[in-house]
């Protein structure tokens, strides 16, 4: 039995110990793929607790041919999805109140920094959930796939057209040459 199986078959007796450990296993994962699709901490806190509680109501519902990670994490790009879909709905209010001026001299590495960010929360839902889980969370293709319940080749091809989306972006904000720069040091 694999060290996930046995730890849901743990769970789904009541054990504690064991579903303090799968929280643990997990939860650093689960809070990163929320905090980079929802972009608010505090959004990402309650997403996060949602997810859990919707793994505990599912665990007798998993399959455990299949790895336990791509699993959890595709009920937090799920309520992630939900989340987005609740929150286009509804008011927005006054964003960011919380989070105080940046104080720290400007340098290109921040500027580039935050129009990687703002271009990468601009693409489409499936493309920044295949970019971020890729790029920030390092997941392999396979269990990308699995979390946002598509196939290996369409994650692929999201994922190059969101590294093209946000090229295009930092080009036409002038962060990136357009065309690239013919090395000029190479003797010819």
């Amino acid at each position: 039995m694999s060290t996930d199986a046995a730890l849901v078959k743990r769970c789904l007796t009541g054990d504690p110990i064991a579903a303090r450990e799968l929280v643990e296993r997990f939860q650093g994962d689960v809070l990163a793929v929320c905090r980079r699709l929802l972009v608010h901490l505090h959004d990402s806190e309650d997403v996060a607790q949602e997810v859990f509680l919707r793994v505990f109501r599912s665990l007798g519902r998993w399959d455990n041919d299949r790895p336990l990670r791509p699993w959890v994490l595709g009920i937090a790009v799920n309520r992630c999805r939900t989340w987005i879909g609740k929150r286009a709905k509804g008011p927005v209010l006054a964003e960011f109140l919380d989070e105080a001026p940046d104080r720290t001299p400007a340098d290109d590495s921040a500027e580039l920094a935050r129009e990687i960010r703002a271009a990468v929360d601009a693409l489409r839902d499936g493309y920044r959930e295949v970019f971020v889980l890729f790029h920030e969370q390092g997941r392999p293709y396979e269990e990308i796939a699995a979390a946002v319940g598509r196939p290996v080749g369409t994650v692929k091809t999201w994922l190059h057209r969101a590294r093209l989306e946000v090229l295009d972006r930092l080009r036409s904000r002038g962060l990136v040459p357009d065309e690239p720069q013919p090395d000029t040091l190479r003797p010819g």
